[in-house]
């Protein structure tokens, strides 16, 4: 089972999204939430750096469901969520 112990979260202006990272045992997965995802969860968010950051602070229990939901041991490296897994 993937765990988000890891706090920490950037975001990634090329790809528009908030990076964050799960851990499976010792496999790391880095999760993208893209603009849209955030927006749909926060429909009043501002969509630059400090809205979206606080936008995922806001809404991180129900991404990390979402991200556990879509993640599949060994599968790739990264993984983005988009507004349709919310």
């Amino acid at each position: 089972m993937i765990e988000f112990p890891n706090h920490s979260r950037s975001y990634d202006q090329t790809r528009r999204a908030v990076r964050f990272w799960g851990y499976e045992s010792a496999i790391e997965a880095s999760f993208f939430v893209t603009e849209g995802a955030l927006k749909r969860l926060q429909s009043d968010a501002y969509l630059d750096e400090p809205g979206l950051l606080h936008a995922f602070d806001a809404n991180r229990d129900r991404i990390c469901a979402a991200a556990a939901r879509v993640y599949v041991r060994g599968s790739r490296g990264s993984y983005d969520l988009v507004a349709a897994n919310f």
